[in-house]
């Protein structure tokens, strides 16, 4: 477990804007109130990490405010918390992985298990992408390959009319703009769990259980800058092929932004209890 910032060579390069917004983000190492973790479910690539301070300083600057302590946990490394911790935590983000959710690899059925252990006690749970699939399947839901193939871009949602008034209140609209990237999605969940948002392309891009778990399917931390460094990779791993990549580009260049800030409104006021 790190708190704050990892202390890395690395991360020791991040430029000193990258540090100024952290440390205002955290209250410049002020008293820590409440106290969060971001499960984090992939390593960091070498450009994320200079760039960004890996994608923990990427949802810090994300979802963090000032007074809080943040930290963070690689659980695809095999690094959780002990159950002892779990109580000083207000809630929890699980992150983005180029693994799959429905595989049964040591740390994803103990990812499983933690999940488990987070809805007994009722813990604040925010799933982005993988984490949206992994959390749905710890729900009782069914994981796999999206029929229609890799979704990789901009995508518009819409939420459920059940939270439109909700959310209008908030002054949210009730379509939403965001980056999208994965070729896995949860495939149906069960009753218990509510289905809040759907596009042309995801019938399940969002769900809530209670009022403490909530998956997204697409990445409100990602911006365009991240997103062409990851279909980069996506190549160079030949996840996809080289026209297609090019395609991509050329497609989310040409389109709308995503709606970063209705996207940090709604996450935040959810992990922190004001949703």
């Amino acid at each position: 477990m790190v708190n704050m910032i990892p202390q890395s060579p690395e991360n020791e390069m991040m430029n000193d804007q990258l540090m100024e917004e952290t440390n205002r983000v955290l209250g410049n190492g002020k008293k820590a109130g409440k106290r969060f973790a971001v499960l984090l479910c992939a390593d960091d690539s070498e450009y994320v990490k200079k760039k960004y301070g890996g994608y923990f300083g990427v949802f810090v600057r994300m979802l963090g405010e000032e007074g809080e302590s943040w930290d963070v946990y690689r659980v695809a490394r095999n690094e959780f918390p002990k159950e002892e911790e779990l109580g000083m935590y207000e809630g929890f983000v699980i992150t983005g992985s180029c693994s799959d959710a429905h595989s049964n690899d040591v740390w994803i059925c103990k990812l499983l298990n933690l999940l488990h252990q987070l809805d007994s006690l009722k813990k604040k749970v925010l799933g982005i992408c993988f984490g949206h699939q992994i959390l749905g399947r710890s729900l009782g839901g069914k994981i796999g390959r999206a029929s229609s193939g890799w979704d990789i871009g901009l995508r518009t949602i819409q939420f459920s009319s059940s939270l439109n008034k909700q959310f209008s209140a908030q002054k949210i609209p009730a379509m939403l703009n965001i980056i999208e990237c994965h070729q896995d999605e949860v495939l149906e969940l069960p009753p218990k769990v509510e289905v809040i948002a759907r596009s042309n392309k995801t019938s399940i891009e969002m769900f809530r259980y209670g009022d403490h778990m909530m998956g997204i399917q697409g990445h409100p931390e990602y911006n365009t800058d991240i997103l062409l460094h990851l279909i980069d990779r996506l190549l160079q791993k030949n996840f996809i092929g080289d026209i297609f990549a090019k395609e991509l580009k050329a497609k989310f260049m040409v389109s709308r932004d995503p709606d970063k800030d209705a996207w940090r409104k709604l996450c935040v006021n959810f992990l922190k209890g004001r949703l």
